[in-house]
């Protein structure tokens, strides 16, 4: 990948570059190491806030609105839909186009989303508003982690990437916080009214920090019919999900759309196979270690979609907590990631994924078995050890988990492996939205009634733990840590790890190959 020096930050156009325009260069704890953190922590920060914010929020939106417990599944899945079906698409666009450009362009449609969310004058239109903001999160979100990985030496990057987790985190558990304070001071729509300060920020530290990059090899015609397959499949299903609980499942309105869904994400995958240049190659699930890790991230982010998103309204429904409590209950894993992440994703690269990615789900589960029991006393006993947990648990799987999946592709393809990443991630949850609430019964007004709600909700979170523990099962099955092997074994010779970066010097006698030595000369991995 040819470095910023070699070209514009505008792709070939002479003109001064940013200051941190050291593409693949930059070294954790540097000045513009840090700054090229600060961009992508605060652009990623953003969705992630919102989508924590909003379920803080449901409560008062639905009194405001007089919506159903359906119409609140779609004011975050309307979201979680376009974000899951255009992500892929996202990150083809960033290698391409540029990571910071279309990052740029990514949090500019965020933020006038977020405008039309606050002055939606019913639920309907917040839904499809927050479709909207949707499109601009599948623009933002790959590119944050692409541009770390571009931007940071190799032997940099898992701890640039823990630095990010870390702080993204503190942006998720700072979100129901600030949402409930702004809930109660205020009003719900101001959740969304603070996106746009924060969105000039992003902005101007990206237009004045982040390299640009991009894959100078990708020229072929972009994959719209794979991102138009994937994005009506999804929505397909989900309605389908969503609408089987109230409807029945043997009605036509249930039936229909889950079959025109099925059919429209079998038709992609064939798309995909014969496509010339791909939104979703499937060649990256050849590896191993893609493959299994992006499984392990479907079942934890299917469990945390799932619980954290009724966790919000147990707390308000049936506690007694006002919104700005029930935000504030979560200010610990704020704390727990922000000290842990960085440290956990460094451990990763040294002792490799397995470990971590074993224990971490498990105590995620764990913690949310815990969570069972927030309305059985006062916080510090039922709802603080839960969080305790849950923190601990999510600080050794996040780092860890996506500097794995990110490792088990070639450079020139990070926004790609990002956006499946992610993507996996975001169905998850929205599948998992859709599907949860009408497992356990829960539909209608049922969330205002906490007799009702309590039951379904407890049995809700004992599943969600169990998908999350069976993310560690899996991790301690199929996850093999990297072989390592010294400068002397002749597969070094013209190696460059599994990353697009310089061979290792002599200081650094060791290093992973878990992607890069040919599958016929390697063990499993």
């Amino acid at each position: 990948m040819p470095t910023t020096s070699e070209r514009s930050p505008t792709g070939g156009r002479p003109g001064p570059q940013p200051e941190a325009d050291t593409s693949g260069s930059l070294r954790y704890g540097t000045g513009p190491g840090r700054w090229v953190i600060a961009a992508t922590v605060l652009g990623s920060g953003l969705a992630a806030l919102d989508a924590t914010v909003v379920g803080i929020a449901l409560p008062a939106i639905g009194r405001d609105t007089g919506a159903g417990l359906g119409t609140l599944q779609w004011v975050v899945t309307a979201y979680t839909l376009t974000l899951a079906g255009l992500l892929l698409l996202g990150g083809a666009l960033g290698d391409r186009y540029g990571r910071r450009r279309v990052y740029s362009i990514g949090i500019v449609a965020f933020a006038g989303a977020s405008l039309l969310c606050a002055l939606a004058p019913n639920a309907s239109i917040l839904v499809a508003a927050r479709a909207l903001q949707g499109v601009g999160g599948a623009l933002l979100t790959p590119g944050s982690l692409a541009i770390l990985q571009a931007s940071f030496v190799a032997e940099d990057r898992g701890r640039a990437i823990g630095a990010w987790s870390g702080l993204g985190g503190v942006a998720t558990a700072l979100g129901p916080f600030l949402g409930g304070y702004l809930i109660t001071a205020v009003s719900w729509r101001m959740i969304f009214l603070i996106n746009l300060p924060l969105s000039v920020v992003v902005l101007v530290l990206t237009a004045r920090h982040v390299p640009e990059s991009r894959d100078e090899h990708d020229v072929g015609p972009l994959d719209l019919p794979g991102a138009a397959l994937i994005t009506v499949g999804l929505i397909g299903l989900t309605y389908g999900l969503i609408a089987g609980a109230e409807a029945g499942w043997g009605s036509t309105q249930v039936i229909a759309p889950l079959l025109a869904g099925l059919v429209a994400l079998t038709a992609f995958i064939a798309v995909e196979r014969r496509a010339p240049a791909p939104m979703l190659p499937l060649g990256l699930f050849s590896s191993r270690l893609f493959t299994v890790t992006n499984l392990v991230t479907l079942l934890v982010y299917a469990a945390l979609g799932g619980a954290l998103f009724l966790l919000p309204i147990e707390l308000q429904t049936v506690s007694g907590y006002s919104p700005l409590q029930s935000g504030v209950a979560l200010l610990p894993v704020t704390f727990i990631m922000l000290l842990l992440s960085s440290r956990f994703g460094g451990l990763s690269a040294r002792i490799g994924p397995r470990l971590p990615m074993t224990v971490g789900p498990l105590l995620v589960g764990a913690g949310m078995a815990l969570l069972t029991r927030v309305s059985g006393g006062s916080y510090v006993s039922a709802v603080l050890p839960a969080v305790l947990v849950l923190g601990l648990g999510l600080s050794m799987t996040v780092a860890p988990l996506t500097t794995t999946v990110l490792a088990a592709a070639p450079a020139e393809r990070a926004g790609i492996a990002s956006a499946v990443n992610n993507g996996v991630a975001r169905v998850a949850a929205l599948l998992a939205v859709a599907v949860l609430p009408a497992a356990v019964g829960l539909s209608g007004d049922s969330y205002r009634d906490a007799t009702a709600f309590n039951g379904g909700y407890t049995s809700a979170v004992l599943l969600a733990g169990a998908l999350a523990a069976l993310g560690g099962v899996l991790s301690g099955i199929a996850i093999r840590n990297p072989h390592t092997i010294g400068p002397a074994d002749p597969r070094c010779r013209d190696m460059h790890c599994a990353l697009d970066a310089p061979r290792q010097e002599a200081a650094h006698p060791t290093f992973l190959v878990a992607t890069g030595v040919p599958a016929s000369e390697r063990g499993p991995v």
